[in-house]
């Protein structure tokens, strides 16, 4: 694969027009590519109407979901609105589609929290009917186990041609489906946390993908969520600190993108290393780590 430039993109969630406004040309006057919300029942926005909030105020911002839970709409309400925010914003939609994780979302609302597979299944639908609905010049008709649609109009007409999609996950069956399936591909490491034995390391990860991927991995975007963050000049420091709260080694920490520990200019190494090695060039971090991240951002951006 040809090196991307790299991007960058930061992750927020507030209930507060003006922070979130303001928030968004930060992003933008910073250098950082997109603005990205998730979707929770918690205190947030709804993520669709904030992204065009968003948008409002900035001029070459992408707006992205990281990511929509399927079963909180119908693929004809996401592909529609997507297409909308799209059109809204003048092309900078970029839309990340998951298959629902976090329980207490399902049990606040009495959503059913179907099994692994049928989360899966009803997710795979969804890709199908959102591609269709960008790509099909009047209407698209889909018949599958969990959706149906018939007939269904394909307006408003995207501004992009498509809207990229974004589809992560941290298991082999997921990971390859989106190698398959999307734009941008974000590859979990939260399988340490989540007390795995003998986890696959990142590049295990990328091999998977350029598995499912074959003639089309050149085409896709590698992505990560930067967990771990800190540029200091005390590296030691901050690296036994993130062991402490994560309770992983430093070797589990270091082997990962989502670690980003150091100065400036052992950072932008350590993201070149990872680009070259795994091909990964689109990395989002928590706001909270925007400022510091800034001339890290200011040296690679775009490169």
């Amino acid at each position: 694969m040809t090196n991307r430039p790299f991007r960058f993109s930061v992750q927020d969630q507030t209930t507060d027009l003006k922070d979130w406004q303001e928030l968004a040309r930060k992003v933008e006057d910073l250098g950082f590519a997109a603005l990205m919300m998730q979707d929770h029942f918690g205190a947030q926005f709804a993520p669709m109407p904030a992204l065009v909030a968003a948008g409002a105020v900035t001029t070459t911002l992408r707006l992205g979901t990281l990511v929509l839970d399927n079963d909180f709409r119908h693929p004809a309400a996401v592909a529609k609105e997507a297409a909308t925010v799209d059109v809204l914003t003048g092309g900078r939609m970029e839309l990340g589609l998951g298959a629902g994780w976090m329980a207490s979302d399902y049990s606040k609302t009495g959503i059913a929290y179907g099994e692994p597979a049928e989360r899966f299944g009803r997710l795979r639908e969804t890709t199908h009917i959102v591609k269709a609905f960008f790509s099909e010049p009047e209407t698209v008709t889909f018949k599958g186990k969990y959706y149906q649609v018939e007939g269904l109009d394909t307006s408003p007409k995207t501004v992009q041609t498509p809207p990229p999609i974004l589809i992560g996950g941290r298991q082999k069956q997921m990971l390859q489906f989106a190698a398959r399936e999307a734009n941008i591909v974000s590859i979990s490491m939260l399988d340490r946390l989540a007390g795995v034995q003998n986890p696959p390391t990142y590049a295990q990860k990328v091999s998977w993908i350029k598995e499912a991927a074959g003639p089309r991995y050149g085409q896709l975007e590698l992505h990560v969520n930067a967990s771990n963050v800190a540029v200091t000049d005390d590296a030691q420091g901050a690296m036994a600190a993130l062991a402490e709260r994560t309770k992983l080694s430093h070797e589990d920490l270091l082997n990962t993108p989502q670690t980003l520990v150091g100065s400036v200019d052992a950072i932008v190494e350590r993201l070149l290393m990872w680009r070259e090695t795994c091909d990964v060039s689109y990395f989002n971090l928590q706001r909270r780590f925007m400022d510091q991240f800034a001339p890290v951002v200011a040296k690679l951006a775009g490169k």
